[in-house]
């Protein structure tokens, strides 16, 4: 017979062991289902310096902690794809691609919004070593050095803005011959002396050796390298909730619509982190949304 757990938590980034933490210490027995590896996006990072208590730490590293902090609280962890997610008289069916069925009385979906990539060889191999996919993250590494943000949206605009403040060059590349975010972003970026727009632009190729040293770009004319220090790719996320579209209420982008409360449509079920419609996706608003979604739960199963 199948192990009934008070909760179970879909995805083993920062949002979802911050969940588990705190969930084992209100006394809710608690498993984690990862599809991939544990810490999340965090991972990608090779420092972190912007979450409290931390001065300077691996992505990896505090990856790890998180991890060690659920375990050593008693959450359980599995590495299991999570299929689908089917509401019972009971709670909650929790099916893996392995076949196996979890049974748990509430469900903290925490999976997470992976950011759209370039699609070109040694793009994996480059993710922290070059490429970053969060100026407000990784931005103060490039202080004085050359960058390119890859993107025509607000997102993209932001990341240049941004990065302009510290870079000494700054080349935003879009492979349309407009912008698709606010014109206000726009002109203050053509403001700036060391930005430069690459119109109808695309990326061909990444080079270097162990990092990332240059791109190569197809402008109106010849290809051409651009010697770079680090490349921000800014084209969008895509969050992980398909597979559970009927129990939520998603916007047009495919994210949970969800307030500060994590709640959903579904009692029982809960959101958290990246995958939840909001603003901020930072590693901080990850566990800050981990812990809301834990104690909200923990309220339900008081209740119920």
């Amino acid at each position: 017979m199948s192990i009934q757990y008070d909760l179970i938590v879909v995805g083993g980034g920062p949002a979802g062991l911050t969940a588990a933490t705190y969930a084992r210490r209100a006394g809710k027995s608690v498993l984690v289902l990862e599809k991939a590896a544990f810490g999340g996006q965090i991972t990608w990072s090779p420092k972190v310096e912007n979450f409290p208590g931390d001065v300077s730490v691996s992505g990896n590293e505090l990856g790890d902690r998180f991890l060690e902090q659920a375990m050593s609280q008693g959450a359980e962890v599995e590495l299991e794809e999570v299929t689908s997610v089917e509401k019972t008289a009971e709670g909650f069916h929790v099916i893996a691609d392995s076949g196996t069925s979890y049974l748990s009385r509430t469900v903290i979906l925490a999976t997470g919004a992976k950011p759209r990539m370039l699609g070109l060889p040694r793009e994996e191999e480059f993710i922290g070593n070059g490429i970053s996919f969060c100026a407000v993250c990784d931005g103060a590494f490039y202080n004085g050095k050359a960058v390119a943000v890859y993107g025509g949206g607000n997102s993209a605009l932001q990341d240049a803005l941004l990065l302009s403040e510290t870079c000494s060059k700054v080349y935003l590349i879009h492979r349309r011959g407009t912008f698709r975010g606010e014109a206000a972003l726009v002109d203050a970026l053509k403001a700036r002396p060391n930005v430069t727009m690459l119109m109808e632009t695309t990326i061909q190729s990444l080079q270097g050796e162990e990092e990332l040293s240059s791109v190569l770009i197809n402008c109106a004319g010849p290809e051409e390298v651009l010697p770079i220090d680090g490349l921000f790719v800014a084209i969008g996320h895509e969050p992980d909730l398909a597979a559970f579209a009927p129990l939520l209420s998603l916007d047009q982008a495919g994210y949970a619509r969800s307030g500060e409360d994590c709640l959903t449509p579904t009692p029982g079920l809960f959101v958290a982190g990246d995958c939840r419609a909001k603003s901020v996706r930072q590693v901080t608003t990850a566990a800050a949304d981990g812990s809301v979604a834990a104690l909200a739960a923990c309220s339900y199963l008081d209740a119920v």
